[in-house]
């Protein structure tokens, strides 16, 4: 029942009461003190008379004070009863006239992605579509839902996901890919629905529960994804410390240069200082491209930036160098400690990263509070003692995979307090909180919302790696034939689009130390480091 016609049956029920009352006492009173007896259906005339002010009739006057009285009670409850009705039917009246109403199809869409359900995932999706100038439909079966998106400028319609006329009505026959992220058992039927509609388009669908994936691909589907496995192998990708070289390529510049990424770590010989103090540039000649603060990439560099502990550097240079620099960013103390990893929450998303550690030969230990066979140590994960009993002194690497994020921030306080140095990796349920796990000293953060809709935008995209990226910037390689002959500077490129030359290939050569007055020539390839927006505005610029 909505809240509408709660209203209405509550205003009908006090509507009959008070006319049932009104009528038995104007009944009595007419009988026993003006002594004119009448029939009850002549006194419930009267009564309605009065609420609908259309007079009296022959019964008025009263001569005695006791019925005065009781007409004026009835006046002034049949002028409450008028107001009450106001916001119970003329408002919402005039509200549903007044109200914009979602369509219920769309027109002049070519190749775009049909996302049935806007979903936190389906906005992390848009978000991966828009710099890339590809169109989307949201079906939202939600009314309200769908008004609200498209007062706030989304494109929606408002229909049913499951209905094959719906999917029509989003133009299937003209789009890319139909992405479903309602229910388990609902993207099953949305599935179903788009291959009636045609088979000529790509479907893919997410799953809550990984054990159901198998039934959306007998329906259909070219793909599911379940956004907690996915999670948990991601998660497992950010403790860089514990699993893999800190030196990975983010991408190969030729024989000798790399960008990589380092994290300032407690303890190193740099933590604390400034750029300018630590003069890391000078004593090891690699360049800093820039650094995420609290989640955040900051590009470029002021001299006055601190370098604090937990600080992740993006970097440029030779090997030799960034292994030097590897030196000054590390804590000593970390090097002797063993590899351990403490998974904290272990539902799907932690055996996914309790999977990923096995095949990598890290070692590990599971707590949950479920004292289940798969668990190592059941406990309250928010519990001081309970972190301290699991050697949490000792841990090289801890990943939060709980399914509350409130816990989460909380965990992530207590463990950073009993042990300063250990890497912490948080799972985010919702995006929102994001930052303040970072702020509780988090020092790598995964949205799941993020993660998923990074990964559906890969596979939409065709990007080979298919890895969904956690981080808000790229770097790639790009010509700006609209660029050469100027400087960067008087281009305004930086404030233009927001991206960031690093470096420039010239003739087989490469170009470090980019200044604002590097001047591009013809046939100069440019690295580039921004977010996916600002990349898409350079290539539009300059491109």
């Amino acid at each position: 029942m909505t809240q509408r016609t709660r209203l209405v049956s509550y205003y009908a029920l006090a509507l009959v009461g008070t006319l049932t009352l009104f009528t038995l006492a104007y009944d009595y009173g007419m009988s026993a003190f003006e002594h004119r007896p009448q029939p009850l259906y002549q006194s419930l005339e009267v009564v309605v008379q009065t609420f609908t002010t259309v007079g009296y009739g022959e019964n008025a006057p009263w001569t005695t004070p006791v019925m005065n009285v009781l007409v004026i009670g009835m006046q002034v409850s049949s002028l409450v009863l008028i107001f009450a009705a106001l916001p119970v039917f003329v408002v919402p009246l005039l509200e549903d006239a007044l109200a914009t109403s979602p369509p219920r199809a769309i027109d002049s869409l070519d190749d775009h992605v049909i996302i049935c359900n806007y979903t936190p995932r389906g906005e992390a999706l848009i978000a991966e579509l828009d710099p890339e100038a590809i169109g989307y439909v949201i079906v939202e079966p939600d009314r309200e839902r769908a008004t609200d998106l498209y007062e706030a400028g989304y494109t929606v319609i408002h229909g049913n996901p499951e209905s094959t006329e719906t999917l029509r009505n989003a133009g299937i026959d003209t789009a890319t890919a139909v992405v479903a992220d309602a229910s388990d058992e609902a993207n099953a039927s949305i599935v179903l629905a788009a291959r009636d509609a045609t088979d000529d388009i790509r479907v893919f669908t997410l799953v809550e529960e990984a054990t159901l994936a198998e039934y959306h691909q007998y329906a259909g589907a070219d793909q599911v994804f379940s956004p907690r496995q996915l999670l948990g192998q991601r998660l497992v990708t950010q403790a860089r410390t514990a699993i893999s070289t800190p030196l990975e390529d983010v991408i190969d510049l030729d024989e000798d240069f790399s960008i990589v990424e380092l994290s300032v770590e407690s303890d190193s010989e740099v933590a604390g200082q400034t750029l300018a103090d630590s003069e890391i540039g000078e004593r090891t000649g690699a360049s800093m491209i820039g650094a995420w603060f609290n989640g955040e990439f900051v590009s470029p560099l002021s001299s006055e930036t601190v370098l604090d502990e937990g600080t992740r550097l993006l970097v440029l240079g030779r090997d030799a160098q960034l292994h030097q620099l590897e030196q000054l960013t590390r804590s000593t103390v970390q090097h002797h400690r063993r590899g351990r990893v403490l998974i904290a929450g272990f539902g799907e998303v932690g055996e996914a990263v309790g999977d990923t550690l096995t095949a990598a030969g890290v070692p590990w230990t599971a707590l949950d509070t479920a004292d289940t066979p798969s668990v190592d140590i059941a406990c309250d994960v928010t519990n001081p003692e309970a972190l301290r009993d699991a050697d949490i002194e000792e841990a090289r690497t801890v990943i939060l995979a709980l399914g509350n994020d409130t816990e989460a921030v909380f965990a992530t306080l207590i463990v950073r307090e009993l042990n300063p140095d250990v890497e912490i990796i948080a799972r985010a349920n919702e995006t929102a909180n994001v930052r303040k796990l970072y702020q509780a000293g988090a020092d790598s953060v995964l949205a799941l919302a993020s993660v998923s809709g990074r990964m559906i935008a890969s596979e939409l995209l065709d990007e080979q790696d298919g890895a969904p990226s956690d981080e808000q910037f790229e770097v790639v390689r790009a010509n700006a034939p609209k660029l050469v002959g100027r400087t960067l500077a008087g281009a305004e490129v930086r404030a233009k689009t927001g991206v960031t030359v690093i470096t420039v290939e010239r003739g087989g050569d490469v170009i470090t130390g980019i200044t604002p007055s590097f001047t591009v020539q013809a046939d100069d390839e440019l690295i580039i480091v921004g977010t996916d927006a600002e990349i898409h505005q350079f290539t539009q610029s300059f491109g």
